[in-house]
């Protein structure tokens, strides 16, 4: 998993995901004319590789916020997975998954109205 991410990562860091033609188009965008969650996350990667993160918080703040979340949930995982304990799958509260998934879903509406304009890509 760790290779795979590494690789994407390094693949969004080469190849510019704001010039057309490199990357598929977001379907819902596509479909509806509203941004998504993920909408700007790849421009957002990119920045980061570049070592803007200002650029980045601009194109989805959301993923920029969860990078490190994502990389401290998934290196817990592994460490547990490796010392062989018992209490892998127990990593996160569901609490906290039903707030991420609440945060997500405001985040998805508010970007899409008009004072919520600073938050699309």
């Amino acid at each position: 998993v760790a290779v795979a991410a590494c690789a994407g990562t390094l693949l969004v860091g080469l190849v510019d995901p704001g010039e057309p033609g490199h990357y598929p188009a977001c379907p819902f965008l596509t479909l509806t004319g509203l941004y998504c969650p993920g909408c700007g996350g790849l421009r957002a990667v990119h920045a980061l590789t570049r070592g803007d993160p200002a650029a980045a918080l601009g194109f989805n703040p959301l993923v920029v916020v969860m990078i490190p979340v994502a990389v401290l949930l998934w290196g817990r995982w592994a460490l547990f997975s490796w010392q062989g304990r018992q209490d892998v799958g127990k990593a996160i509260n569901p609490v906290y998954i039903w707030a991420f998934l609440g945060l997500m879903i405001v985040f998805w509406i508010v970007r899409n109205v008009p004072f919520g304009e600073f938050l699309a890509p």
